[in-house]
């Protein structure tokens, strides 16, 4: 590694963060892959059926043959759509998954090189603006599609996620009153010295948890879909590789939603065990905490799984009363108390 020692210090930073970023990405997109075969084998066995087992052993290259069938698929237009903003919609909805992975640290170090894509100071609010793009694909997805069951999908998506929103954003402001700092790492470095912060603010988490699933558009939350009332919702009209775009980004949207949960409330990589709590002080050791934070969103990701294999969908106004008369007002009393006892605790 010779010729990497005489580059300058920016040439090392760009190389090092290619690298990441093309190992990152990599993983996301396996594992976007398998977690559709997780979630057809999970629904089958609930179901006590098999599931997919015909290609490859156990079904294991099932997400191949899939991604294959969508590259081969007709990319049928049709003619009623706004062909701008039709092609536009899928690639918008899945864009801001990848763009919050980048903040997200995923290790401690390997080596010299901090296990994040970029350790900003201000992670938390890059992640909530990003996040905030996601529905505007699924809108416009409802809009370019020129169709009266696409236009309810995006007008649908837009009203939920616009509502958890809210109530995701306020549930982590206690997160940032106990750690005070809005960097993601040094949230990570606190749960390592003090514990994870689920035990702290357990109502954070909770709110979190059920407004991720609002957020990523998962049963009992997926009224943007809908399928009995709105045949497909939003991207009825789509087929493809922009059809599986929109899947793709559901996925990704899961992980990345999974990994916050994580990094803010479950510890990140660190475990409460010995030598697993701090920063890695080895090869061995820093590739042991990717391990674990990639176990610990699998867990998070499997019940996200589940949730949607043994849970009825709510009613529209059911929805909208739970996140604006319900999670809004806990989510302002946990703030409160939460700054109440940090004050008494001096």
């Amino acid at each position: 590694m010779l010729w990497f020692q005489h580059l300058s210090p920016t040439q090392q930073f760009l190389i090092v963060s290619v690298i990441k970023i093309v190992c990152v990405f990599c993983v996301v997109m396996a594992a976007v892959a398998y977690s559709v075969l997780a979630e057809r084998k999970v629904s089958a066995c609930i179901q006590n059926r098999h599931g997919p087992n015909r290609v490859g052993p156990f079904g294991l290259f099932q997400p191949v043959a899939d991604g294959v069938k969508a590259f081969l698929k007709e990319d049928f237009v049709p003619g009623h759509v706004r062909r701008a903003y039709f092609w536009l919609a899928p690639m918008v909805s899945m864009t801001p998954a990848l763009l919050v992975l980048a903040v997200i640290p995923f290790g401690s170090k390997l080596g010299a090189e901090k296990m994040v894509i970029a350790d900003l100071n201000v992670g938390i609010l890059y992640t909530f603006g990003i996040v905030s793009l996601g529905v505007y694909g699924i809108v416009l997805a409802g809009y370019a599609s020129n169709s009266k069951y696409p236009f309810l999908g995006g007008i649908r998506s837009g009203a939920q996620m616009i509502s958890y929103e809210i109530a995701m954003g306020m549930s982590v402001i206690p997160v940032f009153l106990i750690v005070g700092d809005l960097n993601l790492s040094q949230v990570i470095q606190y749960q390592a010295e003090h514990g994870w912060l689920v035990l702290y603010a357990p109502l954070s988490f909770v709110i979190f948890l059920i407004s991720a699933f609002a957020e990523t558009n998962r049963l009992p939350f997926d009224m943007p879909e809908s399928e009995q009332e709105l045949v497909g919702g939003y991207h009825t009209e789509y087929s493809s590789m922009k059809f599986a775009l929109f899947f793709m980004g559901e996925y990704a949207n899961m992980i990345a939603a999974s990994a916050m949960m994580v990094t803010l409330f479950l510890g990140g990589w660190t475990l409460p065990l010995a030598g697993l709590d701090r920063p890695a002080s080895s090869i061995v050791l820093g590739v042991a905490h990717i391990v674990i934070f990639m176990v610990k969103v699998a867990v998070l990701m499997g019940m996200f799984i589940w949730v949607r294999w043994m849970w009825p969908r709510f009613r529209y106004d059911q929805l909208m009363d739970l996140g604006w008369r319900r999670f809004l007002p806990l989510a302002l009393a946990n703030i409160v108390v939460t700054a109440a006892w940090l004050w008494m605790r001096g």
